[in-house]
């Protein structure tokens, strides 16, 4: 049955095998954003599945299917959540995608259980927002407080850019509405303003440079991939930006983000072999 009871919280979550005469390779985790849910992830499964990898993609607590708890909603409170659902399945280690918040739900899980991660995959990170955004964000969470439903959708238009498809935009708005109220006030201050957030600079640096598994980023902004490619410590780590991108660059270009997360843990496996040889 696709739900895990993990004590004060109920994880709705698909996990599907590699597909027929694949090859088995490294599973791997599909960690949605904030407000959303694991079908952002739809136009990436039967590609990953092909690849010879064990594909799960959990709704986050207080999204989608999942159950919505009173609280819990830091990115340390959802990672913990991951971490349950793969010590119940009985993974050992994986490839960590995260868009936007998941991002930094597999950061903070790759800092709390490093032994579960064999590398990471971020999509615009909601971390490392910059002081100019950093600035309207307290604004934003004030907004919160009030409608949520309408401060999300309010802040919505700057996520997007002209080639956004509408199918995309329409996903979202229905994603948001669908998001229990108390979850949207309780997690995005979680990620940026409330005490201990680490969303914005200069408190994104911490977790990011202490990350020592590989990483790839793809980012829809260049001064961010600098930032980021700045603090980076494994060899085969690197961000890299898409200009042009809207914020959810992995359902707007599906195909170009799977080849290049497929070419770059292609370079991941060539140089492990090389350091065991």
């Amino acid at each position: 049955m696709p739900f895990a009871d993990l004590g004060d919280v109920r994880l709705f979550y698909t996990d599907d095998a590699p597909g027929d005469g694949a090859a088995d390779g490294t599973p791997v985790l599909l960690v949605h954003g904030f407000g959303a849910d694991g079908l952002d992830w739809a136009w990436h499964i039967p590609a990953l599945r092909a690849a010879g990898h064990r594909v799960i993609v959990p709704d986050l607590r207080g999204h989608g299917s999942s159950s919505a708890p009173e609280d819990g909603y830091r990115p340390e409170d959802l990672a913990g959540d991951l971490a349950r659902l793969l010590d119940h399945l009985g993974v050992g280690r994986a490839v960590m995608f995260g868009h936007s918040m998941g991002a930094m739900v597999v950061t903070a899980l790759a800092l709390a259980r490093p032994g579960l991660v064999r590398a990471l995959v971020c999509a615009d990170p909601g971390y490392g927002q910059p002081e100019e955004v950093a600035s309207f964000l307290p604004a934003l969470v004030d907004g919160l407080r009030q409608d949520p439903h309408a401060a999300v959708l309010r802040m919505e238009p700057v996520l997007y850019v002209p080639g956004t498809p509408a199918f995309v935009r329409a996903s979202h708005t229905r994603k948001i509405l669908a998001t229990p109220a108390h979850v949207l006030s309780q997690a995005f201050p979680a990620m940026f303003t409330a005490a201990g957030a680490w969303g914005a600079r200069p408190g994104s640096d911490g977790p990011v440079a202490a990350r020592t598994c590989p990483v790839l980023t793809i980012w829809a902004d260049e001064k961010s991939a600098a930032w980021e490619n700045a603090l980076l410590k494994h060899p085969a780590s690197k961000a890299v930006a898409w200009p042009g991108s809207g914020h959810r660059l992995h359902e707007e270009r599906p195909d170009r983000f799977l080849n290049a997360v497929k070419d770059w843990l292609e370079e991941l496996d060539k140089l492990d072999k090389e350091k065991s040889a």
